[in-house]
């Protein structure tokens, strides 16, 4: 799957917006916050602070983040999400932001969140 203009999130209002009013689903040292779209699929944010990490490691967090993204995504209900890295997350690596995402899913599907 493609990682388009359509699947991410691009405005500061829509990142404030789903901080505001989304569901946090936790996940480790990545917290996800969705909340429900009006659009035809999920679309996804990524925040990782400076704090967090330098410049490298915060984009390989962002690359670790679309990749788990890219996989689950077909399985997610028209949400948007925003993923905001917390400090240690330069530890997670592709397998724990596989299993955020995953945990997210099966959260979203049982209706846990919106």
């Amino acid at each position: 799957m493609r990682f388009g203009k359509a699947a991410r999130i691009l405005r500061r209002r829509e990142f404030l917006a789903i901080q505001q009013r989304g569901e946090r689903l936790h996940a480790g040292k990545l917290l996800i916050l969705a909340l429900p779209s009006g659009g035809a699929r999920a679309r996804i944010g990524i925040t990782v602070p400076g704090k967090v990490a330098n410049a490298v490691n915060r984009n390989r967090i962002k690359r670790w983040v679309r990749e788990a993204f890219r996989a689950v995504a077909a399985d997610l209900p028209p949400v948007d999400l925003v993923v905001i890295a917390r400090s240690g997350a330069t530890e997670v690596g592709l397998s724990g932001a596989h299993s955020a995402f995953r945990a997210a899913r099966d959260r979203l599907a049982r209706g846990g969140a919106p």
